[in-house]
């Protein structure tokens, strides 16, 4: 979705729909729209209406010769944020999903969130709500698209960056939501490809399978031997004139086009869903193209391990002992502890390109969603600087995460008595902290963060705000470009 972005006073206000934000238990509406507008709002406020509820929206038409069609009250709960900001634009989109041409957000300076937040908070949520994850339907829903933004007393450059970040996060989703009969690793190359070719200054290359036994990634391997569909390693390069010395921010993702669990094969109930299992792959490829598409001075490598996990005549097993790269060898006790084992060769391989700063994106346990739900990912990392930088990149994005302790004493529950470690344990226990040792093994010296987003990365069911479409969300991608553009500041 394109949109066009431009500040306006209100006094020169045309819109197809304009919406109001306000806040529960506020006593007025914005002070910079015109006092017909203002009314009208407290008329519906006074009389119950409309409310300041967290979600709530009511649209209303303006008749006569006004040169705003509709209005809509927006309401921003208790906790105001850039994320109530992005609802209240988002269910307002929703609202009003026929209306279509231009779409205008009032900034409320009385709000504790500043007008330049607020103008990019409402640019994201208009292009992230508008997005449709219909594409396979025969016949498509009637929707008009908000072609135009106008910000009436904001910042339309800071609306006009996060609108193209936007489209980055929905071309994420675009993978994620892609049919794995459709995207299979060599297809998900393809699409890195053209990724890059609409971004400017990346460069790919797809390694097959005998180039990725050729580098001595037995882990990776192992798990793609199983299946009919080609693995891809995908390696994106970012070389930008005056990089920033000493840095290469090094990205790294899983990228599962289709999870079976392999001989450890999953519960066949909403196994559908496991077509996300490249999530972090997707946010990895589309957050990358996002940082050459903005032209951000930092250097920076994506390694994005693409494969199935299947069943077959031919598939790796439990009892298994595989060498990664890195000659460390695995005793196989689950393979649908798969996702690991990708990232273990893909670490490795970033580090060896040069990555100073290593983060990876993987939908790795459920246990983390069962943790943290559908709005935070686990993080854990080997550096307290490196941390709390994704940390507040984090926050600033809203692609939120919240940090995990990685700890020495769990590396026992991987311990093995035939090779170096094994891919899991048999115990209910720790299971993210113990996936996080694992990675730990291959991550290399120097900064490394693993996240794990299997709850905000792909949803089944309405998040209750801005992302209301099931299926993914392209998290991750507003994380890699606020991460980039504070390392290259």
């Amino acid at each position: 979705m394109g949109v066009t972005v431009e500040a306006r006073d209100a006094s020169e206000l045309r819109a197809d729909l304009l919406v109001v934000p306000f806040a529960e238990g506020a006593t007025a509406v914005a002070a910079g729209v015109d006092e017909r507008i203002r009314a009208r709002c407290a008329d519906l406020i006074h009389s119950g209406e409309a409310s300041g509820a967290f979600g709530a929206t009511t649209v209303v038409h303006l008749g006569g010769d006004s040169a705003v069609s509709r209005v809509a009250v927006s309401g921003l709960g208790r906790r105001v944020d850039a994320d109530a900001v992005r609802t209240a634009v988002a269910t307002a989109v929703r609202a009003s999903a026929r209306v279509g041409g231009t779409f205008a957000y009032a900034v409320d300076e009385s709000l504790p969130v500043t007008a330049d937040e607020q103008s990019a908070a409402a640019a994201e949520g208009l292009v992230l709500a508008s997005y449709d994850p219909g594409q396979w339907r025969s016949e498509r829903r009637p929707a008009k698209e908000f072609e135009r933004l106008v910000l009436v007393g904001g910042d339309a450059a800071r609306a006009e960056r996060a609108a193209r970040i936007a489209a980055w996060v929905n071309r994420a989703r675009d993978l994620a939501n892609a049919p794995p009969n459709e995207l299979t690793p060599e297809r998900l190359a393809e699409r890195a490809q053209e990724y890059a070719m609409s971004a400017g200054a990346l460069t790919v290359e797809a390694l097959g399978r005998d180039e990725i036994v050729g580098l001595g990634m037995g882990s990776f391997a192992a798990v793609a031997q199983g299946a009919h569909n080609e693995p891809r390693l995908i390696v994106m390069r970012y070389e930008p004139a005056g990089a920033t010395d000493g840095v290469t921010l090094g990205l790294v993702g899983k990228a599962i086009t289709f999870d079976t669990g392999g001989i450890s094969l999953k519960p066949s109930i909403q196994m559908e869903s496991m077509k996300g299992d490249m999530s972090g792959g997707a946010a990895v490829i589309a957050g990358m193209s996002a940082l050459a598409d903005l032209g951000l001075p930092l250097r920076t490598i994506a390694v994005v391990a693409s494969t199935e996990n299947m069943p077959g005549g031919n598939a790796y097993r439990p009892g298994d002992i595989l060498r990664a790269m890195n000659g460390k060898t695995i005793e196989v006790i689950n393979t649908d502890a798969e996702g690991r084992l990708v990232l273990a060769d893909a670490l490795w391989y970033a580090r060896e390109q040069g990555a100073t700063h290593v983060a990876d994106f993987a939908t790795l346990t459920g246990a983390m969603e069962l943790a943290l739900g559908d709005l935070y990912a686990g993080m854990y990392a080997n550096d307290d600087e490196w941390a709390e930088q994704i940390l507040a990149a984090g926050e600033a994005s809203g692609d939120h995460v919240t940090r995990l302790p990685l700890h020495p004493r769990y590396r026992r529950y991987i311990d093995s008595h035939f090779a170096d470690m094994k891919n899991a344990s048999i115990l209910k226990q720790g299971s993210p902290a113990l996936a996080a040792e694992f990675l730990a093994e291959f991550a290399g010296d120097g900064p490394w963060a693993h996240l794990d987003i299997a709850g905000p990365a792909f949803i089944e069911r309405s998040r209750g705000d801005y992302l209301w479409q099931p299926g993914g969300t392209g998290y991750g991608v507003r994380l890699i470009v606020e991460l980039g553009t504070r390392l290259a500041a």
